[in-house]
């Protein structure tokens, strides 16, 4: 199917499917897609603490944008079909499995808290966590026993799983160290993506400074969302940062707009 050549409905004529704390899902034009929609929305501690901050939105549909077309381009299975305008994109509809995947590289956050290890910490090796997706009980950390018990994903999921978090944080790694970037940890979220009867896990939701924590290598300032969760100030500015040294963002670009503008092809 052609993905390529579909036309383009106002948001407020769409049906809205799902909204999250930092993105909303709309109908798509054809049937297994959805648009998803880039909010402004900065949240920390499951929505306890909120701010808009305006552009945001933008730079992390830019910056998912990019990791997830340069997986698609590796072999890496994700939802991700297009960039649409400043604010959304195209992608497949998966059934989302109710866990964050956490890859840890550096001792950072609740892994330093939990286990009294040094910020900044390099770990032995990366180490994989499981957090069950829940608002109400704070996403609480689990293991794969809980998971196969609780029918949240298979034991062969949870290897696929494993397998593509272990694909995305090499490539991630590398992409960043090569622009100045420490990739400290990031979050992943995956899906189920159905063709006809079969089944595959695919990488979903999005990879941008929301979801990574990025530290610059030489001065280990934070470029990611630490800065909205300890009143560090800046995130814009950080993630503007990122933007520019990944090449996405020219020096004079601005991160503003608020309506979609259509991109073309």
């Amino acid at each position: 199917m052609d993905f390529t050549k579909q036309r383009y409905t106002p948001m407020s004529r769409r049906r809205r499917i799902y909204e999250g704390k930092a993105k909303v899902l709309y109908e798509g034009p054809e049937p297994g897609t959805l648009i998803q929609h880039f909010k402004d929305d900065a949240t920390a501690f499951n929505a306890k603490k909120h701010q808009v901050i305006e552009g945001k939105g933008v730079l992390n549909n830019r910056i998912s944008e990019y990791v997830f077309q340069h997986l698609n381009d590796i072999g890496v299975p994700t939802h991700f079909i297009r960039r649409l305008n400043m604010r959304e994109q195209l992608i497949r509809e998966v059934e989302i499995i109710p866990l964050e995947v956490c890859v840890r590289n550096v001792a950072a956050g609740s892994l330093s808290t939990r286990l009294g290890i040094e910020e900044g910490t390099q770990l032995p090796r990366s180490i994989i966590e499981f957090y069950y997706k829940n608002d109400q009980l704070n996403d609480p950390m689990v293991s794969e026993e809980h998971i196969t018990a609780f029918g949240w994903a298979t034991p062969q999921e949870i290897d696929d799983i494993m397998s593509l978090a272990i694909r995305v944080n090499d490539f991630l790694s590398g992409l960043f160290l090569g622009v100045g970037i420490r990739l400290v940890d990031f979050k992943m979220e995956t899906g189920r993506l159905w063709e006809n009867d079969l089944m595959r896990i695919v990488v979903a939701d999005e990879i941008s400074p929301d979801s990574c924590r990025l530290w610059d290598i030489k001065s280990n300032e934070k470029l990611d969302k630490d800065r909205f969760r300890r009143d560090l100030g800046g995130l814009l500015e950080a993630y503007t940062e990122v933007a520019k040294r990944l090449g996405i963002m020219s020096e004079g670009e601005r991160p503003q707009g608020t309506g979609p503008v259509l991109v073309k092809s």
